[in-house]
């Protein structure tokens, strides 16, 4: 995207996101979903966004906000702002649109958007993904990528704080 000026345009709000899901249903279009804190990006982040997108036409980002990776991953995070993350994950090539959401899952955005594949990274099993169960029983499909060994963020931040000087 040559257009840098359009990146605030892909983060949308729950209702946008769930008017959008319903044209590009119309459309044909196969819509996928995942999530995440994103709090420092990296590579591990990369390919797990770059997976996920290729399960659908149109890839919608699930961001959690500030206060629930606060409750989530303690007072010390998010590092970035909700606002912040949102923007760098709307630059990215592979990534459609970004909706933040509140609470600590994103179970209420999901059956917003109803997306046709539910992806999500890590050692989860199917039954443990928020909104599974939903998307499998609208005929959807979940699907658990592997993530990229030797990336982490609370490695990174971990890795941060024994370099800074005393």
């Amino acid at each position: 995207m040559k257009r840098a000026d359009l990146i605030p345009s892909r983060i949308l709000t729950r209702e946008e996101a769930a008017k959008k899901a319903g044209a590009l249903r119309l459309s044909g279009k196969k819509i996928c979903f995942t999530n995440g804190v994103f709090d420092i990006l990296h590579q591990g982040h990369i390919f797990s966004l770059s997976e996920a997108a290729k399960t659908g036409d149109f890839l919608f980002v699930g961001l959690n906000a500030d206060a629930s990776v606060k409750r989530l991953k303690g007072e010390s995070r998010p590092v970035h702002s909700q606002e912040s993350r949102a923007l760098l994950l709307a630059s990215l090539l592979m990534v459609d649109a970004v909706v933040i959401f509140e609470e600590d899952t994103p179970i209420n955005l999901i059956t917003a958007i109803m997306p046709d594949v539910l992806v999500k990274g890590g050692d989860y099993t199917v039954d443990q993904v928020a909104g599974a169960r939903e998307v499998i029983d609208n005929g959807g499909e979940v699907i658990i990528n592997p993530i990229l060994e030797g990336f982490s963020t609370t490695s990174l931040i971990e890795k941060i704080r024994e370099q800074r000087p005393d």
